[in-house]
């Protein structure tokens, strides 16, 4: 700083208000045009670990991972806390602890020795997570995850998004021969039951019976991926059963129906209806293209980002709508456009 005050011939006092934007100083703009070019040939950078103790904050922030970096889809968490981020100022140092309990203690660790102003603890899967007693004083949200000992979550709207899309299906007709896959209503309690897959299924069932539609079929699957999918879906056509509308528990599991389907030479989007959750970016590039409630990762992590800089905030959960990507994969039934046709009859004009 003193050299920058050397060389545009004004007190190191001045170059501090200058290059800290302070409003309300005598200095001429000539004399705060000579501080910045300085400056800028100088090199100068403020000395940040100095400027934290002044300020008591480091404008760095901590993000604890549980998988999220090498995940495809949950990394848009990250990617969303990055972007918020940046637009504030603020750094992201980002931990990866794979779930191991020693490494989320020396996550937490590494992060308040380096006196960050808040964690932002966040999961690929909306499960309750630990977090050490030893973030105590530090500010923490937690990120597509719950915790008994943390008052703030950042979350997707799971049941709004299940009614939604599921209100979309029933709205174009498909009301019979409708199959649940993933989850059975009757299955008992398990480590994949989360609270997030409860709030999917109690949207799910809510829009049925608020229609008064009772599923042909529901097909638990463990885990929800492609294989289990394809499997279900051919073991419920090998019985015999053939669906009208599916509703698959989250993408992978339809990637793996639409399979099945196939090979029993069936046609989603005009013998069956599907919709899904999470928005895979492989959805749009599926044929015909998939339906589906998707999983808002980046608005939830740059929401996470905007929660613990602002102090005043209401602590509790706070929920992201789930946008809904209407695609291919859901067709007017018979009935329902000829239903709409009556509704909505052709003009005059138009004859």
């Amino acid at each position: 700083m003193a050299d920058v005050a050397a060389r545009a011939g004004v007190s190191t006092t001045a170059v501090s208000l200058v290059l800290n934007d302070r409003q309300g100083t005598r200095l001429s703009e000539d004399a705060a045009r000579r501080v910045r070019d300085a400056a800028r040939e100088l090199g100068y950078r403020p000395n940040l670990t100095a400027r934290a103790l002044s300020t008591q904050k480091s404008h760095v922030i901590g993000f604890i991972s549980e998988q999220v970096t090498t995940d495809r889809l949950a990394s848009g968490l990250i990617r969303g806390a990055l972007h918020e981020a940046k637009k504030r100022g603020q750094v992201l140092f980002i931990a990866e602890t794979e779930g191991e309990p020693d490494a989320i203690d020396e996550a937490v660790d590494a992060l308040t020795d380096r006196q960050v102003d808040g964690i932002i603890y966040a999961a690929t899967r909306p499960q309750t997570l630990r977090v050490p007693p030893r973030a105590n004083g530090t500010p923490v949200i937690m990120l597509n995850a719950f915790s008994d000992d943390v008052g703030d979550a950042v979350l997707a709207d799971e049941e709004s998004g299940a009614r939604e899309i599921v209100d979309l299906l029933l709205d174009a007709g498909h009301t019979d021969g409708v199959v649940i896959l993933g989850r059975s209503l009757d299955q008992p309690v398990d480590e994949w039951l989360t609270r997030a897959v409860q709030r999917r299924l109690d949207g799910i069932w809510a829009s049925l019976a608020a229609r008064g539609v009772r599923p042909i079929a529901q097909l638990p699957c463990q885990p929800w991926s492609v294989k289990a999918g394809y499997e279900a879906m051919r073991d419920l056509l090998s019985a015999g059963i053939q669906p009208q509308a599916l509703i698959c528990m989250n993408d992978r599991l339809a990637f793996g129906a639409y399979r099945a389907l196939s090979e029993a030479g069936l046609t989603v989007g005009r013998d069956v209806a599907v919709v899904s959750f999470d928005d895979d970016d492989i959805a749009v590039y599926l044929h015909p293209m998939l339906t589906t409630a998707a999983a808002p990762f980046e608005a939830m992590g740059a929401l996470a980002v905007r929660l613990l800089l602002d102090e005043g905030h209401s602590p509790g959960e706070h929920l992201v709508p789930m946008p809904l990507r209407v695609r291919e994969s859901v067709h007017l039934t018979k009935a329902r456009a000829a239903e709409l046709s009556r509704d909505n009859p052709e003009p005059d004009w138009a004859r």
